[in-house]
């Protein structure tokens, strides 16, 4: 059996369609992966790398940034406050973002630099950059 999949951005829906896993990053407790016959879940998103394998062994992998994620029915929707498919991420202006936030940061404690590279790395994370340092 397979997941119906759909990841959606406020702006479109960033992917669609059937899957035989979906691994992806929650707040209640790290990452969660989804089967076929999974049982019912709402969970909300954490800032992390989503990796959806396709029927036929493709693995789609998505940046996302805070969100939900329901499960029902074999049935995975997630829905995500800010997302970008791996294939769609701009890596040069990924580096730069991190980069800037990451001076920021050298100047002091600063909550919205801290989350700037946090969310620059799972960009980098996704497009399969090495974002150690």
């Amino acid at each position: 059996m397979t997941l119906q999949v759909q990841v959606v951005s406020p702006e479109r829906i960033l992917w669609s369609g059937e899957a035989e896993r979906v691994v992806t990053r929650v707040e209640e407790g790290g990452d969660i992966a989804f089967l076929s016959g999974h049982t019912t879940y709402l969970g909300q998103l954490g800032s992390g790398v989503t990796e959806i394998a396709e029927v036929g062994g493709n693995v789609v992998k998505v940046a996302v940034h805070g969100g939900f994620v329901e499960v029902s029915d074999d049935r995975v929707s997630l829905l995500s406050d800010q997302a970008e498919l791996a294939t769609d991420v701009d890596i040069a202006r990924a580096r730069a973002a991190r980069e800037r936030a990451e001076v920021v940061l050298r100047g002091g404690d600063d909550d919205e630099a801290a989350e700037a590279v946090k969310r620059a790395e799972v960009r980098l994370r996704a497009a399969g950059e090495d974002t150690a340092s």
